[in-house]
């Protein structure tokens, strides 16, 4: 039996699947993370569909927040930053997060943060040209009101480095738009 809703229509089902990432959205995004620059032709012909289905299917994927960008990747060091960092950072208390958050998202030598469990409260990689900026990065960051404390790891080496995802055929659920 069909539940029809007031206006004699079926009735959509509550907590349902608003949209899936199928195996040909899975297909595009896993080559356009390899190569952001592949034409909606080179696209097309990798999925086997015509160029306007393949331009929906990626407009479709950015309206639902799962295709949010297409970025070029600068070499850091031929760029003269050649220092990679880990600045682990103890907030003390909830209280001085937005602060916090708000004096380092700005900073260009702040590549991401993160609040994370475990010591500290928050850990920020960061790229910097120098010993010497990083030094007056440090003491930016404990000058900050509610910054009890720093712990800093430089990188040596980098093994692997990558933003590209396994993409998979997956069901979204309806509203999220959490990352």
């Amino acid at each position: 039996m069909r539940l029809l809703s007031e206006k004699g229509k079926p009735a959509r089902p509550t907590n349902r699947v608003a949209h899936r990432v199928d195996d040909i959205d899975a297909q595009l995004l896993n080559l356009l993370q390899r190569d952001g620059r592949t034409s909606r032709t080179d696209l097309a012909e990798a999925v086997d569909l015509s160029v306007p289905a393949v331009s929906e299917r990626l407009r479709k994927l950015e309206e639902r927040g799962v295709l949010t960008g297409h970025h070029a990747t600068a070499d850091a060091k031929r760029l003269g930053f050649d220092i990679t960092a880990f600045i682990r950072v103890s907030v003390q208390g909830s209280d001085h997060y937005d602060d916090f958050l708000d004096a380092v998202t700005p900073l260009d030598s702040v590549l991401e943060v993160h609040s994370i469990t475990g010591e500290g409260s928050h850990i920020l990689k960061v790229r910097i040209a120098t010993t010497t900026a990083l030094e007056r990065l440090l003491s930016k960051l404990q000058d900050i009101d509610g910054v009890g404390s720093t712990d800093t790891s430089i990188v040596l080496s980098t093994f692997k480095e990558t933003r590209a995802l396994p993409v998979e055929p997956v069901d979204l659920p309806e509203g999220d738009t959490d990352r």
